[in-house]
């Protein structure tokens, strides 16, 4: 039977996003995406932030931005139907290592996976395994931010990796994708958190990368960190979702680059693959996000065809707004 997952990008619950969860209903905050969220089998994003009432900014290295949401947090995600989190990233250390053992705690107590970050270098390279509709997805989280922030034999930390080629890199990653399978994964994603801010295109070596990965064995390549959205593409029987954006935040907004547009990406999984993709564009407002309308979807779409076509990729209009047959 075909399952749904949908994958979004950065959700960032601190800052000024912790101070609204004091006071609002965990619904709230996912707008008229609600619907479309709870209606996927299962929902993946990327947690950018830590879940703790404990810990001190700069916990391991001093930096512009930190960002801690209280424990309440974990009802916000579980609202949306958010089963699975990426940690490795550049935030989920902002607070410290007391902060950072709250985080899986909280997020365990809530049923919500994770991967990406744990106590020791082997947790944290564990791939997460999520039944969704009777199909068990193996969930694998990287980053190449934040380096100190690696997890090492001595103190917690993320799954870091560089972006290259190299045989010795693309062996790392071999072992947790390889136990994805083990665990029973019939479909593995790899979700990663690189490169750098404001970048609306894939450099080359990084589609080198995800392509590498596709042909290890990763059905899904989920790409965020640039905070505006980039164009996917197929290679072979995978899917590379090189970057989903935005897409629960307190962010200033870039009026060109416009990191408060994204989408909802909708993976309709069939027989083990990744068979249709549907993008929904949103519109994010000030700890809000909400499906886009009117001339503001119209351009949002526009973007998402322009930078598709720079990779040889032509999505066609939907009534939700793009998609991509897969086993075209």
């Amino acid at each position: 039977m075909p399952a749904t997952l949908a994958f979004v990008g950065d959700i960032m619950l601190g800052r000024m996003v912790d101070r609204e969860i004091a006071t609002t209903a965990p619904e709230r905050f996912w707008g008229s995406t609600l619907p479309i969220l709870r209606a996927a089998d299962a929902v993946f994003g990327n947690l950018e932030c830590a879940i703790s009432a404990r810990g001190v900014p700069h916990g391991r290295i001093r930096k512009v931005f930190t960002f801690r949401a209280r424990p309440a947090a974990v009802d916000v995600l579980k609202a949306a139907s958010v089963r699975c989190v990426s940690l490795a990233n550049n935030h989920v250390l902002d607070y410290g290592d007391d902060a950072f053992t709250d985080t899986l705690a909280h997020l365990d107590a809530a049923g919500i996976a994770h991967a990406g970050a744990g106590l020791t270098p082997g947790t944290a390279r564990a791939p997460a395994v999520v039944d969704a509709a009777g199909l068990k997805i193996g969930f694998i989280g990287v980053t190449d931010n934040e380096p100190d922030f690696a997890a090492t034999p001595e103190r917690p930390g993320t799954f870091y990796l560089p972006v290259d080629t190299a045989p010795g890199t693309l062996a790392v990653l071999k072992e947790p994708i390889e136990r994805a399978r083990r665990d029973g994964a019939s479909l593995v994603v790899l979700s990663a958190h690189w490169g750098p801010n404001m970048v609306d295109t894939p450099p080359a070596h990084f589609r080198r990368f995800a392509r590498a990965v596709i042909d290890l064995g990763v059905d899904i390549f989920h790409g965020h960190s640039a905070h505006v959205f980039q164009g996917v593409e197929r290679h072979g029987n995978g899917l590379i979702l090189y970057d989903t954006g935005d897409f629960l935040d307190d962010y200033a907004v870039d009026e060109s680059l416009r990191n408060d547009w994204s989408f909802v990406f909708l993976v309709e999984v069939d027989a083990g693959r990744p068979a249709r993709l549907r993008m929904m564009p949103v519109r994010l407002n000030f700890a809000r996000v909400d499906l886009a309308e009117g001339e503001e979807a119209r351009a949002i779409r526009s973007r998402m065809t322009e930078r598709c076509r720079k990779l040889h990729v032509r999505p066609k209009a939907c009534a939700e707004g793009l998609e991509l047959d897969l086993r075209e």
